[in-house]
């Protein structure tokens, strides 16, 4: 059997966000379900160079694959992330395709948040707050649009926010509190290790979508915030290893899996007045049932 190589360009003709916001929700489904199986990310530290290799295998009952992720959170002239992902035969074992992951994990993450913004957040939700200027910022504004009307977007971050609201047509806050207040959809995607959102200035009935600190000793929001609101996560073995978050927030504020609250086996919000958060970690299901797409995409077999 040959092996089928994708390199990024390839990868971009071929993955549509719209496709795969379902694609990734019934793969967090099925995990949930126990119908997927994956072991928490191995992570191997690159101390010297502040960054780390990620090894993060799973099988989704229909794709068997691993993704190879590396983050180097200090790169300024080079993306932070870069990954490949192979995926095996799940009848044989074989090897079928080898692809460029950067992408895939750019756009996974965002299809994740659309997810659970979708399952969670109330449905005139319309003010959106981004803190960070990042691509994960880029990215989760394209797919928030896709499941929510946006009427008002601003973002906030040390650097780059006056960049990226000229390239978005989005407004720059001068501040992470004057971007958040009054927002009803929030989106953390920063490199911060100590918390940059703080409980008091998230409005009731606000929904969060947190995506940086990812490692146990990271930190995006305050104890403040965690202790008024219900957090969902996409693994609960990850959240409680890998989520500075999670760790912090009392384990009776962690509601479940957003799998659990797509497969109607768990609930979401109960009120309009409910502060949700989706701490996300980004787990492999998502990255292997993507990359399944992009092969099906090529083959034309989807």
């Amino acid at each position: 059997m040959s092996l089928t190589y994708l390199d990024e360009p390839r990868v971009r003709e071929l993955l549509r966000p719209d496709e795969l916001i379902p694609v990734v929700q019934r793969a967090l489904a099925a995990l949930s379900a126990g119908q997927a199986v994956q072991p928490v990310r191995l992570v191997l530290p690159v101390s010297e160079h502040a960054g780390f290799l990620g090894i993060m295998p799973a099988y989704t009952g229909t794709a068997l694959g691993a993704k190879l992720v590396t983050f180097y959170p200090n790169n300024t002239a080079a993306p932070t992330h870069h990954a490949i992902i192979v995926l095996f035969h799940p009848q044989t074992g074989e090897p079928v395709a080898l692809m460029d992951g950067r992408l895939i994990t750019e756009l996974r993450t965002p299809a994740a948040s659309a997810v659970a913004t979708d399952l969670l957040a109330r449905r005139d939700a319309s003010v959106l707050a981004i803190l960070g200027s990042g691509v994960q910022a880029a990215s989760h504004l394209a797919a928030l649009r896709l499941v929510r009307t946006l009427r008002e977007v601003r973002v906030w971050s040390p650097r780059n926010a006056a960049r990226f609201a000229a390239e978005h047509n989005v407004l720059a806050a001068p501040s992470a509190e004057e971007a958040v207040r009054g927002a009803d959809l929030i989106v953390t995607a920063t490199s911060a290790t100590t918390p940059v959102l703080l409980g008091d200035w998230v409005s009731p009935g606000a929904h969060v979508n947190a995506v940086g600190a990812c490692r146990p000793d990271w930190r995006e929001l305050d104890d403040a915030l965690l202790g008024r609101a219900r957090v969902w996560v996409d693994s609960r073995d990850a959240a409680f290893q890998e989520s500075g978050d999670v760790i912090a927030a009392d384990r009776g504020r962690v509601a479940g899996e957003i799998g659990a609250v797509a497969a109607g086996t768990l609930g979401g919000r109960t009120g309009p007045d409910d502060v949700t958060i989706f701490k996300s970690l980004g787990v492999a299901v998502e990255d292997v049932a993507a990359a399944e797409l992009v092969l099906a995409q090529l083959l034309g077999t989807r």
